[in-house]
């Protein structure tokens, strides 16, 4: 199959992302989360911000061409460079604006495997397309194993490594004070997620992930989503029950000898498609995804 230039794949997906980028609507939507936590919602993935005394802390960068929009965006919160980011995984819709900010000074941190990734060529298997290696300044300076713990802006702010679930470098960040809890792509509210099984990721990950961080939250925990509107523990649990039963369908489906065009066909995600399916990833794609993650993972 012909690869797509990593341009293209951007426009694609710029296309797929919609009416973010028509003229008469803003790009950047900003939710305030308490006096000093916000949500900025752009086309990629969504951006948290801490602001205080210690400085201007993000978690997250959405796309390359919504950088200064996402940094005019940051100030009208407070008016000053970003001191530090955090990425919580590699791709792009998350890690875009990493050159912007990396060139103004802005301390950039994420998983060991975050580093790695972006340091070296990469292969999606499931848009088919190579991606080349980042910029030296959109490069993490700081990295981490396991666990991570910033104590900024009167927030005790702990980053925790997730095993391989949407990719193999993903973490997320429990802002303890505030019982605020940024999942990146661990979660996408009432939206079919991608699972990138190029870098690691699989369906069973994700839900494993789920069930590991569940135990940190409560049922006042304020949850941001890598993709959608910002939810609760309860949306969680939701994105994680839908994840279990289409996977218990189709392993019986790949179980009976079933191939990827017969388990598309007997619609294994039928009761969920009208609320969770989008335009990047309609039920088939999202079916044929499932079927690889579960194919490749081999019997349990």
């Amino acid at each position: 199959m012909q690869r797509l230039a990593p341009a293209c794949l951007l426009a694609t997906l710029l296309i797929h992302a919609g009416a973010a980028f028509a003229a008469d609507e803003p790009a950047i939507k900003t939710i305030r989360l308490t006096d000093d936590i916000h949500v900025l919602m752009g086309v990629g993935g969504n951006i948290g911000v801490s602001t205080g005394a210690d400085g201007t802390f993000i978690i997250d960068d959405d796309m390359p061409p919504l950088a200064t929009k996402v940094e005019a965006a940051i100030r009208q919160i407070r008016n000053e460079p970003v001191k530090m980011l955090f990425n919580t995984h590699w791709h792009f819709d998350h890690t875009g604006g990493n050159e912007h900010f990396g060139k103004q000074g802005t301390l950039i941190i994420a998983h060991d495997n975050v580093r790695e990734r972006m340091s070296t060529t990469q292969f999606s298997r499931l848009f088919n397309t190579e991606t080349p290696p980042s910029p030296a300044a959109a490069l993490p300076v700081v990295t981490f194993d396991n666990t991570l713990t910033l104590h900024l802006n009167g927030h005790t702010i702990k980053a925790v490594h997730i095993d391989p679930a949407h990719t193999d470098g993903d973490a997320i960040l429990l802002f303890e004070e505030a019982n605020i809890a940024h999942l990146g792509d661990l979660f996408s509210n009432s939206m079919y997620p991608v699972i990138d099984i190029s870098a690691g990721g699989s369906m069973q990950g994700m839900i494993d992930g789920i069930n590991t961080i569940l135990p940190m939250l409560n049922a006042d925990t304020t949850v941001i989503p890598g993709h959608g509107a910002v939810s609760d523990i309860e949306g969680l649990k939701a994105f994680r029950d839908m994840l279990v039963l289409v996977e218990s369908r189709i392993k019986i489906l790949v179980a009976e000898g079933k191939t990827a065009d017969e388990v598309v066909a007997l619609q294994p995600s039928f009761n969920f498609d009208a609320e969770w399916a989008w335009s990047f990833m309609p039920a088939e794609r999202w079916v044929r995804l499932a079927y690889d993650s579960i194919v490749e993972s081999g019997p349990e």
